[in-house]
């Protein structure tokens, strides 16, 4: 399956809900948000079968993402399903790790491959502030979870303002080096604007080698993270909404004024 541009799209996103159990300050406003209604967000057996007709047109590789993946109620469930699709090489999963310690063993267990994990200081009053009120030491549990049952290689997602010779970039450096984690650094990304970079240590933002497109929770699938296109199952079907997506993926990305980060699943 390839583009417009002869970038072959194998990897597939999936935001598996809107919600979240922290309020990052780079992602939503302190009240939170108006939630997607739940006849809205669509159901694992929908989410598996659009996985189904895109393995088959060549997707080999998904990531759940949500929101906060671990909050949506039965997920154990959908990541053993998608892991069960012939063609299907890899479920991964970016979480904030709140959860994780509960839900690693099971999640191995499923078919989950890896988890990426996000961790923007190791300072426990400032990752309190970034979070409006997180608890890193359950992210601390979360990360020794994921490496004990083995859903490895563990990365972390560590956003920056300007570099990763930040304070905070910089204790989530060596961290990681305590655990034999491999840190991406993401600057902090701006969809009104446009404004975003390739990820240090990572494959987003290179928009000449993108091999992804986007499902939402509503069931929107989107061509690119910077673009305001979106194709739904529920109108188009599973197959055309992929076809179009594939098709409509743009050279580059530049705005995006219809969604955001907590919908999406950045």
């Amino acid at each position: 399956m390839f583009d417009r541009y002869n970038r072959e799209i194998t990897y597939l996103r999936i935001s598996v809900t809107d919600r979240c159990n922290l309020r990052c300050r780079y992602c939503m406003p302190e009240e939170g948000v108006e939630s997607m209604r739940h006849e809205d967000i669509l159901s694992f057996e929908e989410i598996a079968e659009f996985v189904r007709r895109g393995a088959a047109q060549g997707i080999t590789k998904v990531r759940l993402t949500g929101g906060e993946p671990l909050v949506r109620k039965g997920i154990v469930g959908l990541v053993h399903m998608l892991a069960q699709i012939d063609g299907i090489e890899e479920v991964a999963m970016t979480t904030n790790g709140i959860l994780l310690e509960k839900f690693a063993p099971k999640l191995k267990e499923a078919g989950l491959s890896r988890v990426n994990i996000s961790l923007d200081t190791t300072d426990p009053e400032k990752y309190s502030y970034i979070t409006r009120g997180g608890d890193i030491d359950a992210v601390f549990r979360g990360i020794d979870a994921a490496l004990k049952h083995g859903l490895t290689p563990v990365k972390i997602n560590c956003v920056i303002r300007h570099s990763e010779d930040e304070e905070d970039a910089q204790l989530v450096t060596e961290f990681a080096k305590t655990k034999g984690l491999k840190v991406q650094y993401i600057h902090q990304m701006d969809l009104e604007t446009g404004s975003f970079s390739k990820v240090k240590n990572g494959e987003g933002g290179n928009c000449r080698s993108c091999n992804r497109i986007r499902l939402m929770a509503n069931g929107c699938v989107k061509p690119c993270l910077f673009n305001p296109k979106g194709f739904n199952v529920r109108q188009y079907g599973f197959d055309e909404a992929l076809q179009l997506a594939v098709e409509n993926k743009p050279k580059s990305g530049s705005k995006n004024q219809t969604g955001a980060f907590y919908k999406i699943g950045g």
